[in-house]
């Protein structure tokens, strides 16, 4: 109960930008620049005000990585189980697939900072910035091998990698900031998740779709239920504890993506099944995110 108590600010922001969007009438172009102030500017400076300000564990970083990645190649596997009895067309099948492995990644790290502080923020961080690379290939890969020059621009450009990356340069020198850079860089952090979360619940579509249901459940049912069940065995085999082990099975939970829409739209699939799915996942995942959390903490 007390963790469902942490996490329902969260939840309830994410239902608040979607009531916001639906009667304040702000219009696609504010939402789009809510997303990517958020995207390009404050959660990169979360990152790197978590990772220069935590003391990581590199050794216990291997295993971590290992289990996070376990855990997203068992959903890119599971998701193409019901492909041989799939009539939908292969396009859709594409689309939809993603969302067994992606992650929404403005979550994740809401649920980190709220649980775990700075320390869960830098863990989440290292998994993330890893983890993009590796899920963004795959995705593109299954829309359109053609695509794979654009996705490396993409993943050149992608502030969450680089925030990662210099967070972690920066840890590893030892270096701390100033302490008004450390001010400064606090405040992003702290706009980063309203903000974050607010983004998400605006981006809920509930449209409903024909001829998706069961493989939609399915891999509602991956996502949410077997990935966090997989993480957490891998974890245990492989011996982690403590913090790492919570933000493994906790990111192994996380929903799908919402720019797994965008890549549909963009390579020309099925946006609308994908959109939906996004949408289905993220509130399902109120109450499983919420589960695996009190397990966890």
């Amino acid at each position: 109960m007390t963790t469902a108590l942490l996490l329902l600010p969260d939840f309830s922001l994410i239902l608040l930008g979607a009531a916001i969007r639906r009667w304040m009438h702000l219009g696609d172009h504010f939402w789009t620049g809510v997303e990517k102030l958020v995207y390009f500017i404050l959660f990169p400076a979360m990152l790197i005000n978590a990772l220069t300000r935590t003391r990581l564990d590199l050794a216990a970083a291997i295993p971590l990585l290992a289990t996070s990645f376990a855990a997203i190649a068992a959903g890119m596997l599971l998701g193409l189980v019901p492909k041989p009895f799939s009539r939908m067309p292969a396009l859709t099948y594409a689309s939809m697939y993603q969302c067994a492995f992606r992650f929404n990644s403005y979550i994740g790290l809401a649920i980190a900072s709220m649980l775990f502080g700075t320390a869960g923020v830098a863990t989440m961080g290292i998994v993330l910035g890893s983890a993009v690379p590796v899920v963004n290939l795959v995705a593109v890969w299954m829309l359109a091998r053609h695509g794979q020059l654009g996705l490396w621009r993409e993943i050149l450009r992608n502030p969450l990698i680089w925030a990662t990356a210099i967070g972690f340069a920066l840890n590893a020198a030892g270096f701390v900031p100033p302490t008004p850079v450390q001010v400064f860089l606090g405040r992003l952090a702290d706009a980063s998740i309203a903000l974050g979360l607010l983004a998400v619940g605006a981006a809920l579509r509930l449209e409903g779709t024909t001829g998706v249901r069961f493989f939609s459940g399915w891999l509602i049912a991956v996502k949410l239920l077997v990935l966090p069940l997989i993480a957490a065995a891998v974890g245990t085999l492989l011996g982690l504890g403590g913090l790492y082990f919570q933000i493994v099975v906790l990111f192994a939970a996380l929903p799908t993506a919402s720019s797994a829409y965008i890549l549909a739209m963009r390579m020309g699939g099925d946006g609308k099944s994908v959109a939906w799915l996004i949408s289905a996942s993220t509130l399902v995942s109120m109450l499983t995110l919420t589960l695996w959390a009190s397990w966890v903490v």
